[in-house]
């Protein structure tokens, strides 16, 4: 039990605070994904551009993510969550009275940084307002498929507030936020600081911002831009990355106490969500690209098709909490992995005149393939980390995420860019989630071996005892 236990009493009305700002998050980002055909047509937006609109909100949201994570740790969780939340109402707001894509890349940007300070401030609220253990790991499930059920509403709500005008998508958020923000300042109790008299590394956070900017850039113009250039890009992220390192091993307070990195389950966790992350993010821009615009579906039907992969929205309070306790998270993480090649393999073959039929297998899967993943990866990288660093542990988390996601967009982009027809580019952009998720479960594989050493160890004691 630490000082910033939540009592009991209170403890489940904070959780569904910050559930609610998670499924702000989850139904933001579905919402834009359904009508960004709508968007393409009334601004006037090229393909690489339209990625960016995407692509401003997770590189706002990765590249600030540590930085607003370490900002919990030092000037209090509640304080972050509600003043970035704030942030959040307002840009999102902004983002629909946008007429250029300029403007409107720029509201995601900042609307990303917003979330980048508000999420792991809420993040590690949990894991510190409950005790570690079933109660904990139940909350961060509940919380996950939170987020996953907000992934699923915003993908009707956007289809249908798309149909009446894609700026209602950003309108309707404000609302959301604004009930959210008035829960959290009744709700989510005012705590000692977990670290007193520490300074934020500025210089950090913007080498880490940069280094990932430049490499997400890097990525997205492999398929169009000259070999040079996009060498020269990707060598000046990897640089500014290196330069990070060595950074936070000489800053008094680092952004990232490099230390944490030697958990072994903390890293494996971080690699694993970056590569679920950018293959999921990847596949669902190039299925409502070839529904909306070579199948010539409406946004409305683009939602209902795509609602399936929310069965994990029902599954991850439900059913993953007993598989987490009989199984663990290693097996589960890689278990989902492997279902999630599967789903990307079966999209493979992708015909110019599918029926939804055929798409449904692959879209349930990736549904199951979420919910063995996501909430099991959240607990993995938070678990046994000191409360002092639990904000840190939620933004490397999350960073990972929002990175994963920046990359899988500038990958498939740059893949079907490369193909004059649209059809052979969707379907050779298909190979990146696919080889992703693949990587991911070898990534995850070593967390499954050492768990079931862990378990032979405590047999052996218990029948040693017996």
């Amino acid at each position: 039990m630490t000082e910033d236990t939540i009592s009991g009493h209170r403890r489940w009305g904070v959780l569904l605070v910050l559930c609610g700002a998670i499924f702000l998050e989850g139904i933001d980002v579905a919402m834009l994904n359904v009508a960004l055909p709508s968007i393409r047509a009334d601004l006037g937006l090229a393909t690489g551009e339209l990625q960016w609109v995407m692509s401003a909100y997770v590189l706002g949201y990765g590249g600030f993510m540590l930085l607003g994570g370490r900002a919990a740790d030092l000037f209090g969780r509640r304080r972050m969550f509600v003043g970035w939340l704030a942030v959040f109402l307002l840009f999102s707001g902004l983002g629909g009275l946008a007429t250029e894509g300029w403007m409107l890349i720029t509201a995601r940007f900042v609307t990303g940084v917003a979330a980048a300070f508000m999420t792991p401030a809420g993040l590690s609220v949990i894991t510190t307002g409950f005790p570690e253990g079933p109660e904990r790991e139940r909350a961060l499930l509940v919380y996950s498929g939170t987020s996953a059920a907000g992934f699923s509403v915003g993908l009707v709500a956007g289809g249908l507030l798309a149909s009446a005008g894609w700026r209602w998508v950003f309108f309707a958020p404000v609302v959301l936020a604004a009930l959210i923000l008035a829960g959290a300042l009744a709700l989510v109790p005012k705590a000692a600081r977990p670290v007193r008299g520490g300074r934020l590394d500025l210089a950090g956070g913007f080498l880490v911002t940069a280094a990932v900017v430049l490499l997400v850039l890097g990525v997205e113009r492999a398929g169009h831009a000259g070999a040079g250039r996009t060498v020269a890009t990707l060598g000046a992220g990897l640089a500014l990355l290196g330069l990070f390192a060595l950074v936070e091993r000489r800053a008094p307070e680092p952004l990232v106490r490099l230390g944490i990195l030697r958990g072994g389950a903390l890293v494996r966790a971080n690699a694993a969500g970056l590569l679920f992350s950018g293959a999921f993010f990847g596949f669902q821009f190039l299925v409502v690209l070839y529904l909306q615009e070579v199948r010539g579906w409406s946004t409305l039907q683009t939602s209902f098709a795509m609602l399936v992969v929310g069965i994990d929205a029902v599954l991850s309070p439900t059913v993953v909490p007993k598989l987490v306790a009989r199984y663990g998270n290693g097996r589960l993480i890689f278990s989902g992995l492997l279902v999630a090649a599967l789903a990307y393999g079966l999209f493979l073959p992708l015909g110019a005149d599918w029926a939804y039929v055929a798409m449904l297998p692959g879209l349930v899967l990736l549904g199951l393939a979420f919910a063995l993943v996501y909430g099991p990866l959240t607990i993995a990288a938070t678990e046994g980390v000191a409360e002092e660093e639990q904000g840190l542990a939620g933004g490397l988390l999350y960073t990972s995420f929002q990175f994963g996601a920046a990359l899988g967009l500038a990958g498939v982009t740059g893949v079907a860019a490369a193909s004059e027809a649209a059809l052979e580019g969707y379907r050779t952009a298909l190979l990146v989630p696919f080889a992703a998720v693949l990587v991911a479960a070898a990534v995850s594989l070593p967390g499954v071996r050492r768990a079931r050493e862990r378990r032979n160890v405590t047999q052996k004691l218990i029948e040693h005892v017996q």
